[in-house]
């Protein structure tokens, strides 16, 4: 279940993603149930996309802490194909990857997706951790 605290006209909304079935959406709002049909069904990547223009960079920083750069990083990202949160992480910086290995366990919708290595490489910057939430696109691996 996704949670949110959502600002609407200056009124706050506790707002519980119960669950997402193709185009219905069970959720509650401040305590009341509802079911929401969308006019179309949003749809979703199966496998990461390669990202080329840069973003935001995040590195491990000493003592296991998450320090942002701006520095561009070369190499392939594995980026996730939709939000959800982190569940485990099986790469380090440094690591040698094939393509198609697994690198990342996300949770999406209630469902445990492997997220794998698009290219063969070594592990230049794992830019998340496990408990991480993250957006469609982001950039969880950079492959070089």
């Amino acid at each position: 279940m996704k949670n949110y605290k959502l600002k609407i006209n200056g009124n706050e909304y506790n707002v519980d993603i119960n669950e997402v079935e193709g185009q219905e959406i069970k959720l509650d709002v401040n305590g009341t149930s509802y079911v929401v049909t969308v006019d179309q069904e949003i749809k979703q990547q199966r496998k990461p996309a390669v990202v080329s223009a840069p973003r935001p960079q995040v590195a491990p920083a000493a003592g296991g802490s998450v320090q942002k750069s701006n520095a561009p990083v070369a190499g392939s990202k594995v980026t996730t194909p939709l939000p959800g949160t982190i569940l485990d992480v099986f790469v380090n910086v440094g690591d040698t990857v094939k393509e198609g290995q697994t690198v990342v366990l996300l949770e999406a919708m209630k469902m445990e997706n492997n997220i794998e290595a698009d290219v063969a490489g070594t592990v230049k910057e794992v830019k998340v951790r496990k408990g991480d939430s993250v957006l469609e696109g982001d950039v969880l691996v950079v492959i070089g």
